[in-house]
């Protein structure tokens, strides 16, 4: 059956002598209903057979954790990348180092923040907060709470008109609903992600809420940022991952171009089933992706492990790698403390592990020298070079 517009049009706002066409979506679920015809339940089932791989991947990980801190810092620097920040990945470690010469500082601050924003609703999750716009609201603050965008409310829902594209609201390419209306919008995301008025499958409903929030765009800054966190936030808190190892931000990145005509798709012409395709096509994608990737550092993990056994100096250089792989990019000083050896061994170990090919040494300085974990870091970090 053939869509309208998932919405109307407030013609009421008037800025700067302009008068505004505000979108205003209505609430969700889509109606008609969503037609699944086979193509598009195969694509589903698809994503959800991926998903299954990719949560059962954590179980075959020696040291999940470290896994999960980097993918979470890969996912930060793709999504920031996508609203125009140029810190890699490299840039982001290095100051978290507190060993940051010479990279975008603004960039860098704002993807830090961005991690700091997705730990805080990992955790809230994991004690049992739900979804809902008081944690969206606190995931906003902070994720602006410091660097640009700290002027633009952070957590708090807008009270003024905001706008994409253009220099204005009368020549922006969307105007997303008048401040007015934006409370209430949000409480009808806030029902229906909560099943009211009716159950809906989780990866549906996080390809629907993701469209719907952008759509609202709540807040002066940092929708795009929060959107996309959302979509993995909504995939644990109800169960379908164990872990936060899902991120769309790599493949919204390869296809921002088709991503951003979908979403006018469906807010001009309800054209839902053609964005739930692409949405999984994207979640298998990104799985199939995220399963390549942990088998790929599990793999020269082992492989580096084996050779340090090799070079007889027991197991401090084992707990070295380990760090590393925890940090790959560090101080002498950080790894001696994560390792809980002297200064002097650290800098001993790390020379075998130099000289080994193992880790390699990033400043040319002979004092307060930096080491990276080059092969790690370097299968970590394709697909986040700056835009």
């Amino acid at each position: 059956m053939k869509r309208a517009a998932s919405g109307r049009y407030s013609t009421t706002s008037k800025i700067g002598g302009e008068v505004v066409r505000a979108f205003v979506p209505d609430p969700l679920p889509p109606k008609p209903t969503l037609n699944i015809d086979p193509t598009l339940r195969g694509k589903l089932d698809e994503a959800h057979i991926n998903l299954g791989r990719l949560d059962s991947v954590t179980a075959l990980l020696p040291e999940t954790h470290l896994f999960l801190y980097m993918y979470v810092r890969k996912e930060a620097v793709l999504s920031s990348q996508i609203e125009g920040t140029q810190s890699s990945l490299a840039d982001l470690l290095l100051f978290e180092a507190d060993e940051a010469p010479g990279v975008p500082m603004d960039d860098v601050v704002e993807v830090s923040s961005y991690v700091a924003a997705m730990e805080h609703g990992l955790a809230r999750i994991r004690g049992g907060f739900p979804i809902s716009n008081r944690l969206i609201r606190e995931l906003h603050g902070v994720l602006l709470a410091r660097g640009r965008g700290a002027e633009k409310d952070p957590g708090q829902f807008r009270r003024s008109q905001n706008w994409i594209g253009g220099d204005r609201p009368g020549n922006a390419a969307f105007v997303p609903a008048p401040p007015a209306d934006v409370a209430s919008l949000m409480g009808q995301l806030e029902l229906w992600l909560h099943d009211k008025p009716e159950r809906t499958p989780t990866l549906i409903k996080s390809a629907l809420a993701h469209v719907q929030f952008e759509t609202i765009h709540p807040f002066l800054d940092g929708n795009g940022r929060v959107g996309r966190l959302l979509i993995t936030l909504l995939l644990c808190a109800e169960g379908v991952l164990s872990q936060p190892l899902l991120y769309l931000s790599l493949y919204l990145k390869k296809h921002r171009d088709r991503y951003y005509d979908l979403l006018t798709g469906v807010r001009s012409r309800g054209e839902w089933e053609g964005w739930l395709s692409f949405f999984a096509d994207g979640v298998s994608e990104s799985a199939r992706g995220a399963v390549l990737t942990a088998q790929r550092l599990s793999a020269i993990a082992s492989e580096d492990r084996e050779r340090a056994r090799t070079m007889g100096r027991g197991p401090m250089l084992l707990e070295l790698l380990r760090c590393m792989q925890e940090r790959p990019i560090s101080t002498v000083t950080q790894l001696a403390s994560r390792a809980g050896v002297t200064f002097a061994t650290a800098t001993k170990g790390l020379r075998a592990l130099q000289e080994g090919g193992i880790v390699r040494e990033i400043t040319g300085r002979q004092r307060n020298r930096v080491f990276s974990y080059e092969r790690y870091l370097q299968i970590l970090g394709e697909g986040t070079e700056p835009l």
